[in-house]
């Protein structure tokens, strides 16, 4: 199941005007999911994998979207930015920032597991303060990549987002 979130600008955290965060529930089931979401998002084109956790301070990227997998644990995040939206993740679960959309960690069990990537030709930066003209432009000037993480050709970003373009 995917749910769409749409979010505006919010303090210093420019949020994406044009692509909402995508939520994806239960995608994969354990044991392995931590291989499990590297083998999807490879296949479907994704780079850059990491494994780790997510910063427990608000920031946001300018120059890349980005898919996080979770692959152990639960967390209670906020997206959006400094007041933005509570949301809860558990292993199994994946989202899809856009560039620009602010998150972080409120609190998360001990055995909590990211996988995360990239899109092709795109590397992420780490942005704390409000966006300079250079970096608002390049966030709107990042496109729909050509598969989405989770789902390759359809489905996903490729239906949520392209009739945002």
């Amino acid at each position: 199941m995917e749910q769409a979130i749409r979010l505006e600008p919010k303090e210093w955290v420019p949020n994406n005007q044009r692509f909402p965060v995508i939520v994806y529930r239960g995608v994969l089931a354990a044991p392995s999911r931590a291989q499990g979401f590297e083998r999807l998002f490879r296949a479907n084109g994704w780079h850059g994998l990491w494994r780790n956790g997510i910063y427990a301070f608000h920031h946001y990227h300018s120059t890349a979207h980005e898919i996080l997998g979770i692959a152990g644990g639960r967390a209670r995040l906020m997206i959006g930015g400094p007041g933005g939206k509570d949301i809860e993740v558990e292993a199994g679960d994946a989202l899809l920032l856009p560039a620009g959309t602010g998150h972080c960690r409120l609190d998360a069990s001990g055995d909590f597991l990211v996988i995360g990537g990239y899109p092709p030709d795109q590397e992420a930066d780490l942005c704390r303060e409000l966006p300079s003209a250079e970096q608002k432009g390049q966030i709107e000037k990042l496109g729909v990549p050509a598969s989405d993480p989770l789902k390759g050709k359809t489905g996903g970003l490729r239906s949520l987002w392209l009739n945002n373009t």
